[in-house]
């Protein structure tokens, strides 16, 4: 009996020496959600540039400038004397306008009114935000921003989702910081 307890615990001892094994590792999938959200923002974003392209084409009365922030703009009424642009933390004070493709105005200067914005510390439409940086006082310019940079895949009760939109923004006063 002890000479087989002395056999089991050998066998023991020796069976439990042997090398431990790495573990495999475990493969996840992403899901098929993720890549199917980027193909479809690659297509919504395709097709909204060349709405906007068609409309650049149209319009042949002024010079569009393709920003690197993803959207185009020109100058209603360009600063000549070389004022600075809002710089972040001052106020900037805007007035602007909105409106569809097809120039049928949605939100209106007067509806909005005035607006302050203390630049880079509130929030803004990313477009807006984007624009506003780009001017100098006084100075009148209208951008076509892609969805992405308006009111996005939710639009609002007046914006339908992913709809591209023209904003005419007039920069009224810089207050530096």
């Amino acid at each position: 009996m002890i000479k087989n307890i002395v056999y089991l615990f050998i066998f023991l001892i020796i069976s439990s020496c042997s090398k431990p094994e790495p573990r495999k590792p475990i493969v996840r999938k992403t899901g098929s959600f993720l890549d199917e959200s980027v193909k479809r923002n690659i297509t919504i974003n395709k097709l909204e540039e060349d709405m906007l392209e068609r409309v650049m084409q149209k319009d042949s009365l002024h010079h569009f400038i393709n920003s690197e922030n993803g959207f185009w703009y020109y100058y209603q009424v360009k600063d000549t004397l070389d004022h600075k642009s809002p710089e972040k933390g001052d106020i900037a004070l805007f007035a602007y306008e909105v409106k569809n493709l097809k120039g049928d105005i949605i939100f209106s200067k007067e509806e909005i009114g005035k607006i302050q914005y203390n630049i880079g510390k509130q929030e803004l439409l990313s477009g807006l935000h984007d624009g506003v940086q780009l001017m100098k006082e006084g100075e009148v310019v209208t951008f076509l921003f892609p969805s992405y940079k308006a009111y996005g895949y939710s639009g609002n009760e007046r914006v339908r989702p992913n709809e591209p939109l023209i904003f005419t923004v007039e920069l009224i006063k810089i207050n530096k910081n």
